[in-house]
């Protein structure tokens, strides 16, 4: 095929997706410089489609941003009144005080939020200082400079054949060339994920670790609600399977957030996350809150976990990674948007002191360095023993050890270094044949959902024309090995239904990939055994829609 010839605009910097890192970035280079040109890509059909996150919102970030973000009307509107932290079990609960839980843990001073709406807000502020913002413009390529730098991205790539071969509609899409390219993708971005391979930024980082995070909004009945209450739960159902917890939020409009997070480094590939979420919902704490209310939205995310040590070199010939593209979510908090904006803002003032120097195309060595040594790196450094701790030991001698060593550390007096985090999430997962499959009960319909029918309350829309956006590097691996040795765990792993195996009497299995259905949360990418799939962007603005979340 002859090479596609694209028309290149420029800028002085180019940032891939519009979450709170891109657009906290977006604004420090305006007003550090308001001549400077800036875009903004982001794949969704609109800012803040793609964002999904709990969301407790620590506004360290918004401060340093936009101070008087009250005033300008930013939808931080319900500040946290009540935590609570219980440990559960299938048919009680037990509440931990909270004058045992580190100073860090506290929410008193931070608001329930919907970041989708945090997001749309920014990117209003953003274009009215002059950033031009383009949302439905899905990033497919990076774009290199005659040494080897990143110079830009190609975006906005439409009409291709199931094949990959050009439609009679085709859109080559642009070249947007920036003299800096930051990368906001989030989680396990496509092009960061590249990025990081080519230039070995993570050679001197532990691995990273992530967790897959399941959300549902719910309208409650008003006698039951409490606006501003924040509630985390550990333990029951997941208990000795899996790592991982709950929360529920109380916002306004008598509307709840309830969450589960399940880590990725489960050893038993039977597991369901998914399942393990409604399951959840019916522990009679749960099932009381909800009882009489409905569920209006659902969707799902993978979360970065590994935090202080897994963080790779942050800049890059030509640009830098922000936020959760490199992962900065303090898990014990788990809390990442004020990092996120703390990182744009770093990127961003490390950028214009270079171009102001004549640069471009070269390594924000600053960057890296603010944010180790700065509100970044302290933030999660208090912090990095406990995954590791409850990886290795569990859930007790997490809260155990691993809450001594937040208290040590936030008094400077930290005595186990640092801890490894050791395998990978896909290679923790083991064969099926050491562990027993996980019986779950069937979906009641009121308070538990079966995947295909939540899926739709995420709004999730694919133009099927196109070629699947999930990519095998084998297609024999699915059903010869993961299937053969690992009971096919994408058929559970993924929120969303996208994998299955279709056994037909007389046939081998066939292994199906339903990408309509995906809610972007790049589990796959990371669960599979095999890493034999790669999660690569639609055309923009597919995939879901939310509406606050």
């Amino acid at each position: 095929m002859a090479e596609i010839e694209r028309e290149a605009m420029e800028y002085d910097v180019v940032i891939v997706g519009a979450g709170p890192a891109g657009l906290s970035a977006a604004i420090r280079l305006k007003q550090l410089d308001a001549d400077l040109s800036v875009v903004v890509l982001e794949k969704g059909s609109e800012v803040g489609a793609h964002i999904l996150s709990g969301a407790v919102l620590d506004p360290v970030g918004l401060n340093r941003l936009l101070p008087d973000w009250k005033e300008k009307g930013a939808p931080l509107n319900v500040p946290v009144t009540n935590d609570n932290f219980y440990m559960l079990g299938e048919a009680g609960q037990l509440r931990i005080p909270n004058f045992v839980m580190p100073p860090l843990m506290n929410n008193h001073g931070a608001y329930i939020v919907s970041m989708g709406n945090v997001c749309r807000w920014m990117a209003e502020q953003a274009e009215g200082m002059g950033v031009e913002i383009f949302p439905g413009m899905s990033c497919s390529e990076l774009v290199y400079g005659e040494t080897g730098e990143i110079k830009g991205v190609v975006a906005g790539e439409f009409g291709k054949n199931p094949d990959g071969t050009p439609g009679p509609s085709y859109e080559p899409g642009m070249e947007l060339h920036g003299k800096y390219v930051l990368l906001g993708e989030g989680v396990r971005g496509s092009l960061s994920k590249q990025v990081i391979a080519k230039y070995d930024l993570a050679a001197k980082s532990d691995v990273q670790k992530y967790g897959l995070g399941m959300k549902e909004i719910w309208e409650i009945d008003p006698a039951k609600h409490k606006e501003g209450t924040v509630t985390h739960t550990m333990g029951w159902p997941l208990d000795g399977n899996a790592g991982g917890g709950s929360f529920i939020y109380h916002l306004e409009n008598n509307q709840v957030y309830v969450g589960f997070v399940v880590h990725l480094n489960y050893k038993n590939p039977h597991l369901f996350p998914y399942m393990e979420f409604q399951r959840f919902k019916h522990h009679p704490m749960v099932a009381d809150l909800l009882k009489g209310g409905k569920r209006v939205a659902y969707g799902a995310r993978a979360i970065s976990e590994g935090g202080y040590q897994s963080l790779p070199q942050l800049a890059f010939p030509g640009g830098a990674l922000l936020g959760c593209a490199a992962g900065m979510v303090n898990v014990p908090r788990i809390k990442g948007n004020h990092n996120a904006m703390l990182s744009g803002i770093a990127a961003a003032e490390a950028a214009v002191d270079a171009i102001k120097a004549g640069r471009s195309g070269d390594v924000l060595d600053g960057y890296d360095a603010a944010v180790r040594a700065g509100e970044i790196g302290k933030d999660l450094k208090k912090v990095r023993n406990v995954k590791p701790l409850w990886s290795k030991y569990g859930l007790t001698a997490s809260l155990a050890i691993g809450g001594l060593d937040m208290w040590m550390n936030t008094a400077g007096l930290g005595v186990l270094g640092t801890l490894s985090h050791g395998k990978t999430d896909a290679a923790a997962t083991e064969e099926a044949s050491k562990h027993k499959p996980i019986a779950y009960p069937k979906p009641d319909g009121t308070l538990s959902f079966d995947r295909l029918t939540n899926v739709a309350f995420s709004f999730t829309n694919h133009e099927e024309s196109q070629p699947a956006h999930l990519h095998l590097s084998d297609p024999d691996v699915p059903v010869k090995v993961n299937l053969a040795k690992y009971a096919g765990p994408s058929a559970r792993y993924c929120p969303a239904g996208v994998y299955e195996f279709v056994k037909e009497e007389g046939k081998d299995p066939r292994f199906v990939i339903n990408f309509q259905n995906c809610v972007h949360c790049k589990t796959c990418d990371i669960k599979d055994p095999s890493q034999n799939i790669t999660w690569t962007v639609p055309q923009g603005g597919d995939g879901p829609n939310y509406p606050n979340m």
